[in-house]
C-alpha cells in the first residue's frame, strides 16, 4: 500500500470516471495519460466498468487504475480479474475489505467519522477515503480526525479546483478524488480535446 499512496501523492489528484461505453475508455486512458494524470478510478455506477478497466489496462499497461463504488465481493471478483491496482468503497464494509486482504488487493475504503476511522484501523487499514468530503464537514473535519488518528485520507465527493487545494495542503491527505476534468458528458460525445485541457489544467490548479 505504501508504494500505492506514493503514487498517488506524487499526481495529487486521482480521476473519478463514469463510464457508460467501454470502447471509450482506451481512448479516455490515451487523454489522461497524454496528459499528466496517467491513472483513473473507474467507478462500478455503470455496467460497462469491467469491461472499460480491462480496455485501459490492455491499452496503457503501466497506468494507475482503480475500482470505485466496490460494494460486493463479485464486484471485487470483476475488478480484479480486469486488471486493477486498488478498490475503493464509498463506505466502510468490513466483508468487503475482509474479501480484498484475502485477495491480497489494496482496498482504500470510505469513512466519514472517528468510529468508522477506529474499525478501518482495528483492521490494520491506515488509508482511507473520506467521503463525501465537503458534506461530511470538509477540511476542517479532516484536520479534526487527523490530529487523533495516524491515517491517511483520500477526500472525495464535493472536491473541485476552488477547494482541492485546501484539502492538498493537510499532511494527512496524499490525493483527492475528483470528476470535474472527466465530465460524463464529454467521454459520452467524444470531446476528446475539450477533456484533454480539463486535465492539463489540473497541474496548473494543484501548482506543480
Amino acid at each position: 500500500m505504501s508504494h500505492l499512496t506514493s503514487r498517488m501523492r506524487a499526481l495529487k489528484v486521482i480521476p473519478v470516471i463514469a463510464i457508460k461505453d467501454a470502447h471509450k475508455a482506451a481512448k479516455l486512458a490515451q487523454v489522461l495519460s497524454e496528459n499528466g494524470l496517467p491513472c483513473a478510478e473507474v467507478t462500478f455506477r455503470t455496467e460497462a466498468a469491467a469491461q472499460a478497466i480491462r480496455n485501459m489496462r490492455e491499452a496503457y499497461p503501466d497506468m494507475l487504475i482503480g475500482a470505485g463504488t466496490v460494494l460486493t465481493t463479485q464486484q471485487v471478483d470483476a475488478a480484479i480479474e480486469a486488471g486493477v491496482d486498488f478498490i475503493v468503497s464509498p463506505g466502510f464494509n468490513p466483508t468487503t475489505v475482509k474479501y480484498c486482504q484475502q485477495r491480497n488487493m489494496p482496498i482504500i475504503p470510505g469513512v466519514n467519522n472517528p468510529s468508522l476511522v477506529e474499525q478501518a484501523m482495528e483492521m490494520g487499514l491506515n488509508t482511507l477515503k473520506f467521503f463525501p468530503a465537503e458534506p461530511s464537514g470538509g477540511v476542517e473535519m479532516l484536520k479534526a480526525l487527523s490530529a487523533v488518528y495516524p491515517v491517511s485520507f483520500m477526500p472525495t465527493g464535493g472536491v473541485n479546483p476552488a477547494n482541492v487545494n485546501q484539502y492538498l495542503a493537510l499532511n494527512a491527505v496524499f490525493a483527492c478524488g475528483g470528476t470535474w476534468m472527466v465530465p460524463g458528458n464529454l467521454i459520452d460525445e467524444e470531446r476528446w480535446d475539450e477533456l484533454a485541457e480539463l486535465v492539463k489544467n489540473v497541474a496548473t490548479i494543484v501548482g506543480e
